[in-house]
């Protein structure tokens, strides 16, 4: 390759032609020669502090940590706590993510030169450069595992997924027991296929009946809950997996349907069954999440509604044949009264499997998305979407394509020094080298750019984008196995391997693009096809899979992301601490930079932005066309996107998938179990691999939050006791009797004119001349008319309860947004919308009497506040604000408004608003629901949805997936 492309920023291999192993050569595409990547970042030092906002107890503290001032405190802290190796407190504890980052990059460096992948010195160090600056700048990140793991004197695990298998014997299912328990307490999970195991239908070579899977699944549970006890503080992560023609199959289905009843029995008895709680061991098969393995053959019997057999394990004979119709109902069924079993679908999964000559893909990992051969690992990495957008909103192709190179070399760099849980995994992972690249901010990036996350557009651009990753990973093996020899499967598999490839180009070539954006990236992703193609005929390829869509939970917030895999974003209003203490509640930046690029005016995003930060969606938000509202459908709230919605977006980024995509559908509680089957058959038809589904509060086994839900009824003679006599020194304790504190002879007012909607008015506004507003007065309309008595009225309710001690922030909280006509444009610069005249005046009383802080959490700003955050970011003046570290750059840039505790009323029946910890949190306070999701076992606050798990923004913990 010249030095020209070298320059120009190209990557490829070095070497005449018919050359066998040249090397790569490594261009410049982030750095620049003589910088190191970390010159270019400003850095900070910081303390990390963790607690528990429950109990109080602090369960994590470093001082004075270096990060880039850039990186949010939430982004820090997780990676502190999680990521920092090193005994807190010691001198070997890591201090920098410098060290954390040189760690990981010098070992993927050291072993990329050892084992002959750069053609010199000098591309091996431009190698570390860019992996560094991507790292550093948060375009992308390893999983967890790597972190954990990599440049320690630990094991050098660096996958998050891995396959077992079970056979026939006692033998291999006491190891499926040991296996599994090494891989839980190293913190990862696995998933299982059960269906080898003969059914209880069937008899043993003794002449007795089998024990059947189920039986086993029952030990095979309860040594999960014991690890995951004994060192962990989240469930196990664990997938089982049964085909649909297994004889226990219905058994299998009904299995955690069943136990859920047991679960409402023993709360309704008083006993603890949240989870975690002390009495949730009695029930069974709570470790893991369960799956049924369908056939074509099955999903063709449930469209006619005809029979389907169920066969034995040991010679295939006919055990019974069912109604296909119905127990495809009572899959549905249970999936209605548990979210559990999903459903995977077996006919699409193998048909575009790459290495069928070396056995069946049977399972997945816990979490869905990577499926492979039995007894094999995947070590993942995420891309940050947003961070490839531009400034002119296009999607700067070119970038992305050369991260994806580097990042698919080092993520197969590391497979030559890993190391694995078991042999069996470790001989099938080296031999396959299977990969999974994947990406988070999806949502984001619809969002930004106008997409609608339900739309033909915004598939249109998930699709290309897929695509384009896939192709280009593709790519890259082809070009790494011309370099150090393809996959050790590939000879044996190449013609399936090359039939899957095509499969993918073809998918790719039929993609129906909408815009200019996906137009662009769909034509870079049909050139990187065709090279793979080529490539891959000449070399082979070096890896049998390049990619999928994992959760990114904790990774996603290492890179500070908005949303996770695929997801779109769950709420446009998200709670965020600050770097000193503090929190506040922030606007996706993706909203306002999607109105630009829409064409509305910067006082009507102001004024969209400010309806949001108030009401959390976009519904009759001032200004905003109605057919413009899908571009902002969230997971929840409001305007939440349908169920086939998402299907819909699976769908059309599965065919540019090598794996498959963890992702649960959520479904409102009113969903019937007819929706359900819908949703199965139509992920089926729609040539999904895998699909689950979640109905809001399906589930009796979460812990639910204590300010927002009453304490179960105690069940014992001694705590209806205790209760009666807590009730008892309740009502003796009365209430203290508020006490009016009158306005002096002679006070200081303020007379303020206003017009809302065409109706003329007037506001004077009493104050204690110490402190505070005391009395209100309004006149509107004629003197002695019906609404002038009302209005007088009104004033004398108010000004007595401000007397008494209400706090005016109270009346703001209740009158603002109250509607009713006249409503519409006032003549005051800052409040130029008013939903009624009750809302105008309270939100002139809060402009004028309420501290900035507290009026500024109800989203409340003057016109000069919003003028300066339009220029800034911040709506405080930057003396007063540290807007570096408050606001994010690659891909998390947000409009931020603070949120402060409310002060403590005088009056004792007024209670404050309830204090927030988490999105989750503000997202109840905003809807006025409770959302179905369970509390962090560290935080103790409530967790988000993530794939087909939940992830805590305050600690980066997952609630089952590695």
């Amino acid at each position: 390759m010249s030095k020209t492309s070298q320059a120009a920023g190209q990557t490829g291999t070095n070497g005449g032609e018919g050359t066998r192993n040249p090397a790569l050569t490594i261009g410049r595409v982030f750095t620049t020669a003589g910088v190191h990547p970390y010159d270019d970042v400003v850095w900070e030092r910081r303390d990390i502090l963790q607690t528990n906002w429950k109990s109080g107890e602090t369960i994590f503290e470093q001082k004075d940590v270096e990060f880039p001032k850039s990186w949010s405190l939430n982004a820090a802290t997780i990676v502190t706590t999680k990521y920092f190796r090193g005994a807190v407190g010691s001198e070997t504890r890591e201090w920098s993510l410098k060290q954390l980052i040189n760690r990981v990059v010098l070992a993927y460096t050291k072993a990329g030169v050892e084992n002959g992948y750069f053609a010199t010195d000098a591309d091996a160090e431009i190698f570390e450069h860019e992996l560094t600056w991507m790292l550093v700048h948060q375009v992308f990140s390893f999983n967890s595992p790597v972190w954990f793991n990599v440049g320690t004197p630990s094991p050098q695990q660096v996958s998050a997924c891995f396959i077992l298998a079970v056979d026939d014997t006692m033998d291999s299912i006491l190891n499926w027991y040991r296996e599994e328990g090494l891989i839980f307490k190293g913190g990862s999970g696995a998933g299982l296929n059960l269906s080898r195991i003969r059914s209880s239908k069937e008899l043993l070579s003794s002449g007795g009946t089998a024990s059947g899977p189920i039986s086993f699944m029952r030990g095979a549970d309860a040594s999960a809950g014991t690890i995951k006890s004994g060192g962990a503080t989240r469930r196990a992560a664990k997938m089982v997996v049964l085909d649909v023609d297994h004889p226990d199959i219905e058994e299998f289905v009904e299995t955690k349907a069943l136990e859920e009843g047991k679960i409402r029995a023993l709360r309704e008895a008083g006993y603890d069954m949240d989870l975690g709680g002390k009495d949730i061991i009695s029930v069974q098969y709570q470790n893991a999440n369960n799956s049924v393995r369908v056939t074509d053959e099955f999903m063709h019997a449930v469209e006619k509604g005809t029979g389907f057999d169920l066969k034995a394990r040991q010679d295939g004979r006919v055990i019974e044949t069912v109604d296909a119709k119905g127990l495809f109902r009572k899959i549905s069924q249970a999936a209605w009264a548990c979210a559990d079993p999903g459903i995977q679908y077996d006919g699409t999964i193998n048909d575009w499997h790459t290495s069928p000559e070396s056995g069946r893909i049977t399972a997945s990992n816990p979490c869905s998305e990577y499926m492979h051969l039995d007894n094999s690992s995947c070590n993942l990495s995420s891309l940050n979407l947003l961070a490839f957008l531009r400034e002119d909103d296009t999607f700067d192709t070119e970038r992305f394509v050369k991260a994806v190179e580097l990042i698919i070399t080092a993520m197969d760099i590391s497979i030559c020094f890993a190391d694995f849980p078991t042999e069996a995994i470790a001989e099938t992972t080296r031999a396959f080298r299977q990969l999974g690249i994947g990406y988070a901010n999806l949502g984001a990036l619809l969002m930004a750019t106008g997409h609608g996350y339900d739309s033909a557009g915004g598939r249109a651009l998930a699709a290309s984008i897929t695509s384009l990753m896939t192709g280009t990973a593709y790519k890259r093996s082809a070009e790494l196995a011309g370099v150090v020899g393809p996959y050790d499967g590939y000879a044996r598999n190449a013609s399936a391997h090359q039939r899957v490839m095509h499969k993918h180009a073809d998918a790719n070539a039929a993609l129906v693009t909408i815009d200019s954006m996906d137009t662009e990236i769909h034509a870079a992703a049909t050139a990187q096809w065709q090279e793979s193609l080529a490539l891959g005929e000449a070399n082979g390829w070096r890896n049998a899979q390049a990619s999928v869509l994992a959760p990114t939970g904790t990774i996603g917030f290492m890179m500070d992301c908005d949303t996770t895999g695929i997801e779109p974003d769950f709420s446009l209003v998200k709670f965020k601490k600050l770097v000193g203490g503090g929190s506040m509640q922030i606007v996706n930046q993706a909203i306002p930079r999607s109105l630009k690029q829409l064409g509305y005016t910067a006082e009507t995003i102001e004024a969209i932005v400010e309806y949001v930060a108030e009401n959390g969606h976009v519904v009759d938000a001032p200004g905003l066309q109605p057919a413009h509202y899908e571009i902002f459908d969230t997971a929840m709230g409001r305007r939440s996107i349908a169920p086939m919605g998402h299907v819909k977006m699976m769908a059309a980024v599965q065919p540019f998938l090598s794996g498959a995509i963890s992702k649960t559908v959520n479904m409102p509680e009113s969903a019937t179990v007819e929706e359900i089957e819908e949703i199965y058959y139509e992920g089926w038809k729609l040539g999904l691999k895998a699909l689950a589904v979640y109905r809001d509060n399906c589930k009796v086994g979460q812990p639910l939050s204590d300010s927002k839900d009453a304490p179960a009824e105690a069940s014992t003679t001694a705590s209806r006791a205790l209760a009666a006599a807590a009730a008892l020194a309740s009502a003796a304790a009365a209430p203290v009797r508020p006490v009016r504190r009158r306005l002096p002879k002679s006070r200081p007012s303020i007379t303020t004119s206003f017009t809302v909607g065409g109706a003329q008015g007037y506001l004077t506004a009493g104050s204690y001349p110490d402190d505070g507003l005391g009395e209100v007065f309004l006149r509107l309309g004629k003197q002695g008319s019906t609404l002038a008595g009302v209005m007088d009225a009104f004033s004398i309710a108010i000004s007595i309860a401000l007397q008494h001690g209400v706090p005016l922030e109270t009346f703001v909280q209740k009158f603002t947004n109250l509607r009713f006509e006249p409503a519409g444009m006032t003549d005051d610069p800052d409040v130029r919308m008013a939903q009624s005249i009750i809302d105008y005046i309270f939100r002139r009383l809060a402009l004028d009497y309420l501290p900035y802080e507290t009026r500024a959490g109800m989203g409340i700003h003057t016109t000069e506040e919003r003028t300066r955050h339009l220029d800034t970011g911040s709506y405080e003046s930057l003396e007063n604000d540290d807007l570096e570290s408050m606001n994010q750059t690659t891909g998390s840039a947000l409009t931020s408004q603070p949120v402060v505790a409310t002060p403590t009323p005088v009056v004792p029946a007024v209670h404050p608003r309830p204090a927030i910890h988490s999105s989750m949190e503000l997202f109840e306070l905003q809807q006025g629901r409770t959302a179905d999701a369970p509390l962090c076992f560290s935080c103790g606050i409530k967790m988000r949805p993530s794939g087909s798990c939940y992830v805590c923004e305050g600690c980066g913990s997952t609630s089952g997936c590695s």
